[in-house]
């Protein structure tokens, strides 16, 4: 009988296996799982060279599994970039904006690339031009909202060379004041290309520290409890030169994330040549079960682009769309390879089938997997034609940071059914859970989580009635088994079972029985990938890998990682100075102002003074000006 490399043992695993639910305890050996059960069962697989690790009836699920995402683009920036992500009011936001402004060194800007709403901040608003320009007269900066607006500083437009006489951009729309000069305020309206057109000209980090920030942007899932995900490729992410580093950290062994990459087109109106080039060159499935081939797509062609945003009307996609996306859907059928596609709108949906219908005629699809990405208003009639083509659906908490804008345009009724999840579940359709992180929504999956069994924005707003929620099993289960299905893996990784693949997570608090608002708080304590410890804290600090130094040294990342500290935020909730003043306040008061939480000047939190009814987050005024809400009081 094989011994075990690893055993955890007195702990309430949720397995996301139908035949073994429950466990409290498992082995691995050789990256996985070899027994799943009692303690008793599993402690006969203890060797003098086993690492034993007591759970301490802590809550075990599999590792999550994020089925669409951007981990290849978000990690050659993540060192550069300000993380919004869960900052809990404007004030902190613009602090953090200004001590980072104070950080960067020339050329580089300061960035805050998506992963937040204006809604989850306290003063439910965005920041004002006015306001960036105030904490920022010099460094550039560059705030993206959803894919609907980009904020730039005035030094952010000179290094651009947005002027008077910068043509509007396709798709886009430069805000001008009245002498027809750039107010910093760039639009989608609906085409998010100039957004990223834009983005595109910010300075980029070396080699070596792109290596580094993957390497930071990994660690950073793994705290959330991330295993795997599959990267849907992105705008001005192109094939091979910005995968080199992905690459290069599989050959050393240095990946915590296991990674399935779509190819997604790179040149307008070049879009066949592109799949062509790809169907010829790559091999499917090229790679190994860390990183690791998996088709086409999120974009196939840029005509079928319907960008989702909910401030702005509907996109009408033009009328040569047919004809360019049948011909790479007719090469990729008959090249045998998977596709995905971003498909928000059931106007574009409808479309879009009647290609694949007619394609599936002439080659058929014969069970070849393919894929609609987001799908958030698709109707009965086309989730049907979607089961009929053997196709899944990856949802992502798109609506959890824009699901007041969408109820604002098309109604509350409307966003009930927005995505139908439980229709899909209902046709046996596969579903899969995802983020779309980082230049939408957070990469935080229990923000995901909490979005599907609660119903509610990250602001709170109810979207779903009870009858629409998804229950907290079946909400993890989309985000674990059920993402396997959308690399080929479902019969190996997912769930806790014996021969499946060893990812697990161990959380900070029961996700199955914690109150609802306290979902979106979960991290992780423990998290092992492929029967490896990748990330450790807590109780299980003694476990945590060796810490990897930050590059550059003014990166965001070396003052706070990523998603702002979530054990704090019920503090905010609870919205009383009451509770700020209670001792766990103060690994959030240290995240903003690195102090302990209480001001040496004035003897009282920092927090007292952010719940309160100063207006301290006007950085143009009296309070907002110096810096530190404390001087409110």
């Amino acid at each position: 009988m094989k011994k075990a490399d690893m055993i955890l043992f007195n702990g309430k695993i949720h397995t996301v296996d139908h035949q073994n639910p429950a466990a409290s305890a498992v082995a691995i050996a050789d990256g996985k799982f070899i027994e799943v059960g009692d303690d008793k069962t599993v402690m006969q697989l203890l060797s003098t060279n086993t690492t034993v690790i007591d759970l301490r009836q802590k809550r075990v699920v599999p590792g999550i599994n994020d089925s669409h995402t951007h981990l290849i683009r978000g990690g050659l920036n993540y060192n550069l970039e300000l993380r919004w992500d869960g900052v809990p009011s404007l004030a902190d936001a613009m602090r953090l904006l200004q001590e980072q402004v104070l950080r960067t060194p020339s050329p580089q800007w300061v960035r805050v690339v998506g992963g937040w709403s204006e809604y989850q901040f306290r003063e439910r608003r965005m920041p004002t031009l006015a306001e960036i320009n105030a904490v920022s007269p010099d460094t550039p900066v560059f705030i993206l909202h959803l894919y609907d607006r980009a904020f730039l500083n005035r030094a952010a437009l000179r290094a651009v060379g947005y002027n008077k006489n910068t043509p509007e951009p396709p798709g886009g729309q430069i805000e001008r004041n009245a002498e027809g000069e750039p107010t910093g305020m760039i639009l989608a309206a609906p085409n998010a290309m100039i957004l990223y057109a834009t983005l595109s000209k910010a300075p980029k980090l070396s080699y070596e520290y792109q290596l580094n920030s993957t390497r930071h942007y990994m660690r950073e899932m793994n705290r959330f409890g991330i295993t795997s995900v599959i990267d849907a490729g992105g705008g001005f992410q192109n094939y091979p030169e910005d995968y080199r580093i992905i690459d290069e950290l599989n050959k050393e062994k240095q990946l915590t994330v296991r990674i399935a990459y779509n190819l997604f087109t790179q040149h307008p109106k070049k879009e066949f040549e592109d799949f062509e080039n790809w169907t010829k060159t790559v091999k499917l499935h090229q790679g190994d079960d860390m990183y690791r081939h998996n088709g086409a797509g999120e974009m196939l062609v840029f005509s079928a682009a319907d960008f989702e945003d909910f401030l702005q009307p509907r996109p009408v996609l033009p009328e040569n769309m047919e004809s360019e996306l049948e011909k790479v859907v007719r090469l990729l059928v008959a090249n045998r390879w998977p596709f995905r596609m971003h498909a928000t709108y059931n106007e574009s949906i409808s479309r879009f089938l009647d290609i694949f219908e007619k394609v599936n005629k002439e080659i058929p699809f014969d069970g070849l997997p393919w894929i609609f990405d987001h799908a958030e208003t698709i109707d009965e009639r086309n989730l049907d034609r979607v089961k009929a083509l053997n196709g899944g659906i990856a949802i992502q908490s798109r609506m959890a940071f824009q699901g007041e804008y969408f109820s604002e345009r098309y109604g509350n009724l409307a966003a009930e059914q927005t995505p139908p999840v439980r229709k899909m579940l209902e046709r046996n359709i596969p579903v899969g859970g995802g983020t779309d992180a980082t230049r939408v929504a957070s990469y935080n999956p229990w923000i995901a989580l909490y979005w599907l069994s609660a119903g509610k924005t990250v602001g709170g707003l109810q979207l779903y009635p009870d009858q629409q929620k998804l229950s907290r099993e079946t909400a993890l289960e989309i985000y674990t088994r059920g993402s396997a299905w959308f690399s080929g893996e479902q019969q190996h990784k997912g769930s806790i079972k014996t021969g499946y693949m060893a990812d697990l997570t161990v959380l900070n608090a029961d996700y199955l029985k914690i109150r609802e608002d306290d979902i979106k708080n979960i991290e992780a304590e423990l998290t092992i990938v492929d029967g490896k410890i990748v990330y450790a804290t807590g109780d299980f600090a003694h476990h945590s890998p060796p810490a990897i130094p930050v590059l550059p040294d003014w990166s965001p990342t070396l003052i706070r990682s990523g998603y702002f500290p979530s054990g704090d935020i019920s503090l905010i909730n609870e919205g009383t100075a009451a509770a700020a003043e209670n001792g766990r306040g103060k690994n959030l008061a240290s995240a903003i102002h690195q102090c302990a939480g209480s001001c040496n000047i004035h003897g009282h939190h920092h927090q007292y003074a952010r719940l309160s009814n100063v207006p301290v987050s006007d950085f143009t005024a009296f309070w907002g000006v110096l810096g530190c809400s404390c001087f409110a009081f």
